[in-house]
């Protein structure tokens, strides 16, 4: 019982603030600067909405955040595949150092990264190039990939390769033949995170991208906040247009992801 109602407690905690964004996009701005607030609507517009819509460079914002975080997240799992796959299956000078540093990686907050990042897009000219901070994403979403899938890779016996190589496959054939369809769910579960990371990510897209039509919706966001103050109402509302694709693709594909999270946790 005492479980229970800490886990009731918990999930009003952490889902009040999403509750409080949706009622607030939904509200006129008078009413969400008013010092009288009430848990409930006292009346709904749809104007924030349209506000939102119609601000500069809206569409040009999701075409960034498309172009950026689905490249990265594709290119993310067929090197994390590759990757997995090799420290699955094979034993190699280093391997154990080089899992220890996918680890290390991890735990560095991105801001004490940021400033080499920086420089070295700079020497690179990849500055204000949707390709820096697709290579930036890419970066950051590998090692959580890999680890993901070798969970998988490790759990597929040995013996199916194997016979399917004296069936006459080769070790590529019989990776796509048979490995791959059973490394699908855990693919699907670590695209799934990594498109989650990527989509939510500001601080790199705002510090490497320069022009406002190249910015992707997070950054888009800081047109609500000028001179002149802060439109709320609009910025509830590009809030939960930014939130939306997110949430509805997770709704789509939970069940194969949590089929995925518990396929891969049995060994690793």
């Amino acid at each position: 019982m005492g479980f229970n109602i800490f886990g009731l407690v918990a999930f009003v905690v952490m889902a009040f603030p999403v509750y409080w964004l949706v009622l607030s996009a939904f509200r006129p701005n008078s009413e969400i600067r008013s010092y009288d607030q009430s848990l409930f609507p006292t009346s709904v517009t749809f104007d924030n909405f349209v506000r939102a819509t119609e601000t500069r460079f809206f569409w040009t914002a999701i075409q960034s955040s498309l172009i950026i975080c689905v490249t990265a997240v594709l290119g993310a799992m067929v090197l994390g595949t590759i990757a997995a796959f090799a420290i699955g299956r094979f034993n190699f000078v280093g391997r154990k150092a080089f899992m220890m540093v996918l680890i290390v990686v991890q735990v560095l907050p991105p801001t004490a990264m940021l400033i080499p990042i920086y420089v070295q897009l700079n020497s690179m000219g990849a500055l204000n190039e949707y390709w820096g901070v697709i290579v930036v994403y890419l970066v950051s979403v590998l090692p959580f990939s890999i680890w993901m899938i070798r969970g998988f890779v490790i759990n597929v016996p040995k013996e199916l390769e194997e016979s399917a190589m004296v069936d006459g496959c080769s070790r590529m054939q019989a990776f796509w033949k048979v490995m791959f369809p059973l490394l699908a769910p855990g693919i699907a579960a670590a695209s799934i995170f990594s498109l989650i990371t990527a989509w939510n990510e500001y601080l790199f897209a705002y510090v490497i991208m320069q022009d406002n039509d190249k910015y992707t919706l997070n950054v888009w966001l800081m047109n609500f906040t000028t001179d002149r103050g802060t439109d709320y109402g609009g910025l509830m509302a590009g809030s939960v247009i930014v939130a939306v694709p997110v949430v509805i693709f997770f709704m789509i594909v939970q069940k194969k992801m949590a089929a995925g999270l518990t396929s891969g946790a049995v060994k690793g």
